[in-house]
């Protein structure tokens, strides 16, 4: 029996130090956002996301009609479409969409994946498709989940990555979430320059490092622990991901819609990092800027900025998403530090549409 125990604790302690070890590397080299999905006992789905980055990233809401012709933004070999759905985003620099959700209430979000290697893409390549484009092309082409994985495992394009704007050399590294009414959800990744998809409603919360199935693993030994008893409290990716999937999981599942919404704002505010918190040893790190969380029932997607002192929203049952229809603007200003309160669809105003960030010239 004394032997017994002392090898489960040398087996423990082994897994402890893996664990461990795992995940300060990780925090050395991740970006930080959460996204986390609750599943209600009556249909409600609700996702909310955090924003965080090292730099600033300005950020405006945009109502994009349906019936827009669009590109890959690759040069003469690009992807290209016609939007079968309207949707509402939250651009990057106003030249990506970093976020968003579409009428048919398809969610899609944007993660940074430092390890993401993306295929070579030349003359003989597939049609092309910026990373800027990446989630707007599943808001504009699906309405759920299982529709855009159908598509995407034939691999119709050439996923094709630049520099980020305002760090020349450094190129933009994502993975791609996305969740529906129904509660599916699929994490997309691009790992040895090959793609990888993960579908399943079971795959409710998505960090940064590592990539998703060694997510999963580190959460399975936490799991084992036992969130009452502990949970890790860090900033870094792999601890926000045991956080967001301990409390998403430990929500009751037959909450009211507003209740489920306050509840998916704390678990993604827990996930969250002060604005201004910086570690030397770990300068990728970073501060949550804002918030998104999206009621796909009621078709409610909320943007809650660190510098507002209110939470704003955009009712889609009330936008125009006709073809034809205006491209419409709310500018967040500053930090998107708004000062919108609630309801603020009918403060979008006419604009004319961002453009994509294609390949720069060679």
């Amino acid at each position: 029996m004394r032997k017994s125990w002392m090898m489960d604790a040398t087996r423990m302690a082994s897994v402890t130090l893996a664990v461990t070890a795992l995940t300060l590397a990780v925090g050395q080299v991740a970006q930080a956002c959460t996204r986390a999905v609750w599943q209600g006992a009556s249909g409600a789905v609700v996702t909310a996301r955090s924003m965080d980055f090292a730099v600033d990233i300005p950020t405006d809401l945009w109502i994009l009609p349906r019936g827009t012709a669009r590109s890959g933004e690759t040069g003469a070999n690009s992807l290209r479409w016609t939007s079968k759905y309207g949707s509402v985003v939250a651009s990057g620099f106003d030249i990506s969409t970093t976020d968003g959700v579409n009428e048919a209430g398809l969610n899609a979000n944007l993660l940074w994946l430092v390890v993401s290697q993306y295929p070579e893409f030349g003359a003989q390549s597939k049609p092309g498709l910026a990373v800027s484009v990446w989630a707007q092309w599943a808001l504009d082409n699906f309405a759920n989940v299982a529709e855009a994985v159908a598509a995407l495992r034939g691999e119709p394009f050439t996923l094709v990555t630049d520099d980020l704007p305002d760090q020349p050399g450094r190129k933009t590294t994502v993975h791609l979430s996305l969740s529906d009414a129904s509660g599916d959800s699929a994490i997309i990744e691009y790992v040895g320059g090959r793609q990888v998809i993960h579908h399943s409603r079971d795959y409710k919360v998505m960090t940064n490092e590592p990539v998703y199935e060694q997510q999963l693993a580190l959460n399975a030994y936490w799991r084992a622990v036992g969130g009452t008893a502990m949970l890790p409290g860090s900033s870094r990716a792999a601890d926000r991901f045991v956080r967001a999937s301990f409390y998403v999981d430990a929500l009751p599942k037959d909450l009211s819609p507003d209740v489920a919404l306050a509840s998916m704002l704390g678990v993604i505010r827990n996930a969250s990092t002060p604005f201004g918190f910086v570690t030397p040893q770990s300068p990728n790190n970073s501060s949550t800027i804002w918030r998104a969380v999206f009621d796909h029932s009621r078709k409610l997607y909320f943007f809650d900025s660190v510098f507002a002192p209110n939470t704003l929203w955009v009712d889609l049952k009330k936008v125009d998403f006709a073809p034809g229809a205006p491209v419409k603007k709310l500018e967040l200003g500053e930090r998107q530090a708004h000062g919108y309160v609630g309801d603020a669809t009918a403060r979008f105003v006419p604009a004319v549409p961002f453009r994509f960030q294609g390949l720069a010239p060679r």
